[in-house]
């Protein structure tokens, strides 16, 4: 079971790494989408899968955990094959949306289901390895989808994943049992809420390059997050069961897991968003080649996060995570130094460093997430983890396709102008991930102390 639901995360995640992958073959196809119309591509699977997660857990629990895991791998799989015929931007967008809502409903169930069915003297070594799909899953959607855009047009690459799907679809039929179902109330109005507050705040971000960071849209989409965000807490505190409880906050854990969790997953977007459109501008590569250059980096990640529950014994989760955003954040000052020449065999040492980082830090932010949530909030707490998940992936994607602006490939750029916007776009991520980790490891640190 461990096994399935780990493959099940991990396809969802490739998906969204693969894409950027083919943000080159794109930007040169028929469609002649411009940046922002890039990263509105990328983001809008990751949006959805966002702005869905956590109603997603809640849907598991009321109308029962593998039904709520069909349905979503089926709209991923429909969403993929709309993506495959798409014949102009706006379609495609909407496609990827369709497949991003389907993940939202899948993949708070992987992880429910392990707390559910795995004993628990297992569950911190099966939530490692769920946590280690994931992010392996990112960079083997790297290592995938290269081959497939050097071979096939950009719908080879939505016809692979949504063939996946459909096979993960029959493979839970057939092997995932049924489980109690806790039925709960719908919280409607917090669903619309935490969407319109997130849509709200990457509008801005997307849109911000091109319509001017002091417009009255931009702008507005800011103001407008804040103001819905405050609402939002409103209404959830007087709601008898709210979507997402805005009481669970003041356990420093928990906010250290959805911080930390969100800062992670923002910088491996930025650096996943880039690594092809560096190595097949400055270096030459194949996408097939560019694809496989990072394929070390699954080694790394893997190794990382399978030795941290050994690593939280001895030095508890405070250190981990320290050490793990440390490195991180190293990998991407490291990035900001990244030239037009700069070899490939000094170029991998900035994604290892980072992505091993990443696989240090996740286990014990992600578990803390989870353990600081009574069992029958486990529905919430989930949705909660894979959102920050996906928050992060969207704000790594939107800040980078910003930094990048017109200087993405198929904007006709040198390898000197792409690497100068990205080292830019680094320093900022880098210290952006450094002070979000430095609040993550404080609360920790309540918490452990």
């Amino acid at each position: 079971m461990v096994a399935l639901m780990a493959l099940c995360a991990g396809t969802l995640q490739a998906m969204a790494a693969a894409m950027n992958l083919a943000v080159p073959s794109l930007a040169r196809s028929s469609l002649h989408p411009g940046p922002t119309a890039l990263v509105w591509i990328v983001d809008a699977y990751l949006i959805t899968f966002a702005c869905l997660l956590i109603p997603g857990g809640a849907l598991a629990g009321r109308f029962g955990r593998k039904g709520v895991l069909l349905t979503g791998f089926g709209l991923f799989a429909g969403g993929l094959a709309l993506a495959a015929g798409a014949g102009n931007v706006p379609m495609l967008i909407a496609a990827r949306a369709v497949a991003g809502a389907g993940a939202a409903l899948a993949l708070p169930v992987t992880l429910g289901l392990l707390m559910l069915l795995v004993a628990p003297a297992r569950r911190p070594h099966a939530v490692a390895t769920w946590t280690a799909a994931l992010a392996v899953g990112g960079i083997l959607g790297n290592v995938v989808g290269g081959p497939v855009l050097e071979y096939l047009p950009w719908q080879g690459l939505f016809v692979v994943f949504g063939a996946a799907g459909a096979l993960l679809f029959g493979a839970i039929g057939w092997l995932v049992p049924r489980t109690p179902r806790r039925p709960a109330p719908l919280d409607l109005p917090g669903s619309v809420l935490s969407a319109a507050v997130i849509v709200a705040v990457l509008y801005g971000l997307i849109e911000g390059r091109e319509l001017g960071w002091g417009s009255a849209p931009v702008l507005g989409s800011f103001a407008a997050a804040v103001a819905i965000g405050i609402v939002a807490v409103l209404v959830g505190l007087r709601r008898p069961h709210p979507l997402l409880d805005p009481r669970v906050f003041a356990v420093p854990r928990l906010r250290a897991g959805t911080l930390g969790v969100t800062a992670a997953f923002a910088g491996a977007f930025a650096m996943f968003y880039v690594n092809s459109q560096y190595l097949t501008t400055a270096h030459g590569f194949s996408l097939a080649v560019a694809g496989f250059a990072i394929a070390p980096i699954a080694v790394v990640m893997t190794f990382a996060s399978r030795s941290t529950p050994a690593l939280v014994r001895r030095w508890g989760p405070r250190r981990v995570v320290a050490g793990g955003f440390a490195l991180q954040v190293a990998g991407l000052a490291l990035f900001s130094l990244v030239g037009a020449r700069t070899p490939y065999a000094l170029y991998i040492w900035c994604p290892a460093l980072a992505m091993a980082g990443i696989g240090f830090a996740l286990p014990p932010l992600s578990g803390g997430i989870m353990a600081a949530l009574p069992p029958e909030r486990a529905g919430m707490g989930s949705g909660l983890n894979g959102a920050a998940r996906e928050i992060g992936s969207a704000v790594g994607v939107a800040a980078m396709g910003t930094a990048l602006g017109t200087r993405a490939v198929g904007g006709g750029a040198s390898a000197s102008a792409l690497a100068a916007s990205m080292d830019g776009g680094f320093r900022v991520m880098a210290v952006a991930v450094a002070v979000t980790a430095a609040l993550a490891v404080r609360w920790t640190a309540a918490e452990s102390g």
